[in-house]
């Protein structure tokens, strides 16, 4: 993985389209050697997750190129490579890992992460989870916490107050509160640098299988029902 992370160094000082032309050949050499470990990730996380069986890096996989339409970055390309494994590929509404390498510092997309979940919600599966949170006998709370201390909730963006409908004296108001629900873990350069990568992402990804059963089974009843 040293030579995409080094791809990815040279890319973050010279973002531009004159050297990311003159440097193609390495950004393709560099694309390949991250699909070729996403597609290895996918045959590791499908031994305990068989619904992400049959995907490829060209399902989950991301462009480089950047929509700068809207953005006061006028960059034109990323600098980070990642993938969102999850069932029916990236474009699929549905809750999933997500792997990226990249070459940031504090906050997203930081040098390297691993997430679970689902950073946008839909309006209608926030409040499905909500519901299921409340009436749920703390089933959630257990979830979160059996993937601690590796992964942990991000919390950016959460209300300040309780969601209408929603007592302010709730248990697991701090859950209710989320508007992304999202296990996040920031791995070193050591950690995907070292040997057998994918197996060790998807060792850690095991944990979160039941925290995207749950969101998955919401947003299945949203699709079903509306």
């Amino acid at each position: 993985m040293e030579e995409v992370i080094a791809f990815l160094k040279d890319l973050r000082c010279n973002n531009n389209r004159e050297w990311f032309t003159a440097n193609k050949s390495r950004y393709i050499a560099a694309q390949e050697r991250f699909n070729a470990i996403v597609d290895e990730l996918i045959r590791e996380i499908s031994l305990f997750d068989d619904s992400v069986i049959g995907l490829t890096a060209r399902d989950c996989t991301y462009r480089i190129y950047r929509d700068v339409r809207f953005s006061a970055d006028k960059s034109p390309y990323k600098t980070h490579m990642g993938a969102f494994i999850c069932p029916g590929g990236r474009k699929s509404g549905n809750s999933g890992y997500y792997f990226h390498i990249g070459t940031g510092g504090e906050g997203y997309p930081y040098a390297h992460m691993l997430a679970a979940g689902d950073y946008c919600c839909d309006s209608k599966v926030l409040q499905i989870l909500r519901e299921d949170i409340v009436n749920g006998d703390g089933d959630f709370d257990r979830i979160v916490r059996a993937a601690a201390p590796m992964f942990v909730l991000d919390r950016e963006g959460s209300l300040k107050r309780n969601p209408k409908g929603f007592e302010r004296e709730e248990l697991y108001a701090d859950y209710l509160r989320l508007k992304a629900f999202c296990l996040v873990h920031i791995p070193t350069d050591e950690f995907v640098c070292a040997d057998k990568l994918p197996h060790r992402v998807a060792s850690l990804f095991s944990l979160t299988k039941p925290f995207l059963f749950y969101l998955n089974r919401a947003i299945a009843y949203v699709k079903n029902e509306y």
